[in-house]
């Protein structure tokens, strides 16, 4: 394929044996349509639940509609290529997915530092709570992280979609992700991937500082509460986010903050299903499992349902 211009590439994905595409194909449908399910239930019960009406489940709700974008990048071609045994994707297909993947993932990490402001603003700062956090204000927080991720991805995403690409147009992955694209280019892209990482490690490590920043002052001021319940009812508030900020995080930091080879990159697929499966998978059930007011808006929306179903029988 030298010195032709390349109109596909190739996603190696998981592995070519086809009974096991097969098997991976039924267990990736069902874990998507576990996750789409999950956060669409935390959209619906934050919409329709009075009690819910509070910025922590704005912002939780806007988290998930993230979530769903974000595996809805990836998961359905891979579904595709598992169950029609190709691999080939297009290069305008490429290209949109990963501009799709990466703005998501980065207004994620925007919305996540908003999440934690929040919780921080309402332990420590409770009786201004409701006047920081007004309506104006979270609204400007998800508006702020879709258009930051957006205009802090354009000029590389610009640069890469004008990198000339001439062979070989085989991605290690099962998705176009931009360092494996960057290293296909034939041309000197050390300057890009260099760019690159300035920016993850910007997007990344700079949000994950708020993070880390907001919850050494909430423990502090949790360790300060005198009485044990009201320790463990500020803790509660707390801890969903906390986890689902590791999951996220800790996979993001392992996929573009650390050393690259290609040794590494089964483990790198592994910890991108983790990232991009896993962690939307169990979102919903970590806020619901772990969140009081989640479990009895879920079981008072199931009754209301039930009744409903039951008065239209009769």
């Amino acid at each position: 394929m030298e010195n032709q211009t390349v109109t596909e590439f190739i996603l190696v994905g998981f592995t070519d044996v086809r009974w096991l595409q097969i098997l991976l194909f039924f267990l990736l449908l069902v874990v998507y349509l576990l996750t789409l399910l999950g956060n669409l239930v935390i959209i619906a019960i934050t919409l329709l639940d009075h009690r819910l009406q509070t910025p922590m489940y704005f912002l939780l709700r806007n988290f998930s509609v993230l979530e769903i974008a974000l595996i809805s990048t990836s998961i359905p071609r891979a579904l595709f290529n598992l169950a029609s045994g190709t691999k080939l994707i297009s290069c305008g297909g490429c290209f949109a997915q990963c501009f799709f993947y990466i703005t998501v993932g980065t207004a994620e990490f925007f919305l996540l530092a908003s999440m934690s402001f929040d919780r921080y603003v309402a332990i420590c700062k409770p009786l201004h709570y409701a006047s920081i956090m007004s309506n104006q204000l979270c609204t400007q927080l998800v508006l702020g992280s879709w258009i930051t991720s957006c205009l802090y991805i354009i000029v590389p995403f610009i640069l890469l979609a004008h990198l000339p690409f001439c062979g070989p147009n085989i991605i290690n992955h099962f998705y176009c992700d931009t360092m494996p694209m960057v290293k296909l280019a034939c041309t000197d892209t050390q300057n890009l991937q260099f760019f690159g990482l300035l920016l993850a490690t910007g997007s990344i490590l700079g949000t994950f500082s708020i993070n880390i920043t907001s919850y050494i002052k909430i423990f502090s001021a949790v360790l300060h509460i005198s009485s044990t319940s009201g320790r463990q009812k500020a803790f509660s508030t707390c801890i969903s986010h906390l986890i689902v900020v590791t999951i996220t995080y800790s996979s993001c930091i392992f996929m573009y903050l650390s050393p690259t080879g290609s040794g590494r990159m089964d483990l790198s697929k592994m910890v991108a299903v983790f990232n991009h499966v896993v962690g939307p998978l169990l979102n919903p059930f970590i806020y619901s499992l772990r969140n009081k007011q989640v479990k009895e808006a879920l079981k008072d929306t199931i009754s209301q349902m039930l009744k409903f179903v039951k008065g239209a029988k009769m």
